[in-house]
């Protein structure tokens, strides 16, 4: 490409994959970036090219699209603008709007841009997906709020996937807030069939609203019959409403086992040569996907060993009541003898649910037709999740063992608080470990009160933190099962009252603490009291127990210290207290020194001795 004055050409390479055209284009669009010599304000002329001629439309009519708003003026294959930093440019054609050329910034990479990897995914129901993208802004802009929206044939306006229920534990942000914006969808369902668009905030702009984004389809496996002229060859077919994305590999099955061969959508058997018989029946799957196998269905006629479940997958309430269906067919000249429900079994054998010492008195079965069973459990139990399967035996076969089954998971309810999207709001989740089936009605309680208005959408409860109506204790449950509530949550108090009880708390502390302080002092003081009592107490013992006893020799005169002592210290009273050692061979008081140790058994008492100074006037 060539820069030519006064503007300079700028080509878009559109990607043509109309479903009606004769021809397959490229496989990927490509886009040119104008030179670096480019500048603002420069004029360019954009191009919007295929990669080879549409067949049913070789002179088609071009729509353009800047910052994702379809510019109507413009309907040529060339489009002249002027540049500037945060403009992007797409172009389709008329007729396949939807495949929209991946947009592109005009001048460098300094501008708003959500770049999609595929813009259409075909996803098996059940399975996992990923819609990967990338995004950029202008370096001086921070993201503060990405976001996944969905708009699909439920709701008119696009909402934020995180606040639509039917997503809860399933839909998964793995992007950051810098150029990787990839969204992780899990166990897929054909309401999910929608388009998904990513959107960005910054402190100065919103980004992605108009913009195409990523349309995703699931689809389920079914398995089509078709015969030749010859009514001899059986052709079958695992078709898909879409065509899967990545060219995924097929696995097929025969009476429940795995075919090795072929691995290709389609399979064939001779009713003469390879073994189509009245009796067989086939099903097939995805690779890495074996667990979303197609039903089940016959070759030749409708007399073959056939076993359907009504549902595939179960999530039911812990304490509540769960029923699992299933038909059976098989040749008319089979008599049924013997019909059994398990979820447990090796090497072929296996055993009765009705035998089965942990479903005492908790399992039934219900024949639905002449050909169908029901599986009733009632009180369930989290040990209680498992794969269901049903057998049936004839006075000819034993059938039922190979075939995948109702997979059960029971949960109970439990009560997630979140902040709100607004400042000041709660959201209340009522939340299960996987989606319960049938979509049940979820209801609230508050203080054991049933709320007969709530503020709520599906399983969620809207609360205002700051209004002091909305303080209590909530809980959660479905209807038909009220007594199955989940574990009581308490929702805090209005801010004045939260400050209140914080204060109350704070001083009660402080009291307790002081209480505390008060409460060791005093002990301390008790014991040492105490501990003085006890030792005047021994003395005392001493002096009456004691064999040897000395009179008491108060008020001698001594003299001459004495009469020293009665100058310098007026009023001097000395005492001597008693003291008596028992059993001890240590030395007595240094005052009255012992003419030798203390032997054992001996006891001694020293008497009192006094000292009373005379007063200087005397």
């Amino acid at each position: 490409m060539a820069l030519r004055k006064p503007g300079s050409v700028f080509v878009v390479f559109l990607l043509s994959m109309a479903a009606n055209t004769a021809t397959r284009c490229g496989q990927q669009s490509q886009v040119m970036v104008p030179p670096t010599n480019v500048v603002k304000g420069q004029e360019v002329t954009l191009t919007c090219s295929n990669t080879c001629t549409l067949s049913d439309n070789p002179n088609p009519t071009y729509i353009w699209y800047k910052n994702g708003h379809r510019l109507d003026e413009h309907i040529s294959q060339q489009y002249p603008i002027h540049i500037y930093y945060s403009d992007i440019y797409s172009c389709a054609v008329k007729g396949h709007e939807d495949l929209l050329s991946p947009a592109v910034c005009v001048l460098g990479q300094n501008c708003f841009n959500v770049t999609y990897i595929h813009q259409s995914i075909c996803a098996l129901k059940g399975s996992t997906v990923e819609l990967p993208c990338t995004y950029q802004h202008p370096n001086n802009h921070v993201v503060s709020e990405p976001n996944w929206y969905i708009q699909d044939k439920y709701n008119e306006t696009p909402k934020i996937l995180s606040s639509v229920p039917e997503y809860a534990g399933r839909a998964e942000y793995l992007g950051t807030k810098e150029k990787d914006c990839t969204l992780r969808i899990t166990d897929l369902r054909e309401r999910d069939s929608a388009e998904y668009k990513f959107r960005f905030k910054t402190q100065y702009a919103e980004w992605g609203y108009s913009f195409h984004g990523i349309t995703l389809t699931v689809t389920d496996l079914q398995v089509k019959v078709s015969s030749s002229t010859e009514e001899k060859k059986r052709t079958l077919t695992c078709s898909t409403t879409c065509l899967l994305t990545d060219n995924p590999t097929y696995i097929w099955y025969k009476n429940g086992q795995h075919l090795h061969d072929p691995t290709s959508q389609q399979y064939s058997c001779n009713t003469l040569v390879v073994g189509c018989y009245s009796t067989d029946s086939y099903s097939c799957a995805v690779k890495d996907h074996d667990d979303f196998l197609t039903p089940t269905v016959c070759v030749v006629g409708e007399s073959c060993l056939n076993v359907t479940y009504t549902k595939r997958s179960i999530c039911a309430l812990k304490g509540s009541t769960v029923d699992i269906t299933c038909t059976y067919r098989h040749p008319s000249w089979h008599n049924v003898t013997e019909v059994s429900w398990f979820n447990k079994w090796e090497t072929g054998v296996t055993t009765d649910l009705i035998q089965d010492p942990e479903y005492a008195g908790r399992v039934k079965y219900h024949p639905t037709t002449d050909k169908g069973s029901t599986l009733r459990i009632t009180d369930l139990r989290e040990s209680d999740s498992a794969e269901y399967k049903f057998r049936f035996t004839t006075t000819e076969v034993k059938w039922g063992y190979s075939f995948p089954g109702t997979t059960l998971i029971v949960t109970d309810l439990q009560v997630k608080e979140t902040p709100g999207t607004e400042e000041g709001k709660v959201t209340l989740t009522c939340i299960t470990t996987c989606t319960l089936t049938d979509n049940p009605t979820y209801i609230w309680y508050k203080n054991g009160q049933l709320l007969t208005n709530p503020n709520t959408q599906d399983n969620f409860l809207y609360l205002d933190q700051i209004s002091s109506g909305d303080a209590g204790s909530y809980s959660c449950g479905v209807e038909g099962y009220e007594n199955l509530r989940s574990p009581v949550t308490f929702f805090g108090e209005p801010k004045s009252l939260k400050n209140a009880v914080v204060g109350i708390i704070v001083v009660i502390l402080i009291l307790i603490l002081c209480l505390f302080g008060f409460v060791w002092f005093r002990k301390k003081a008790s014991k040492s009291t105490s501990d003085t009592r006890d030792r005047r107490d021994t003395v005392e013992n001493g002096q009456r127990d004691s064999n040897p006893v000395y009179d008491n020799i108060s008020g001698m005169t001594m003299a001459p210290i004495a009469a020293q002592r009665a100058i310098t210290d007026e009023q001097d009273d000395i005492t001597y207290a008693s003291i008596q050692h028992r059993n001890q061979e240590v030395p007595l008081d240094s005052t009255v020194p012992p003419s030798h140790p203390q032997k054992q058994d001996e006891d001694f008492q020293y008497a009192t001795v006094k000292f009373n100074s005379p007063s200087a006037a005397q």
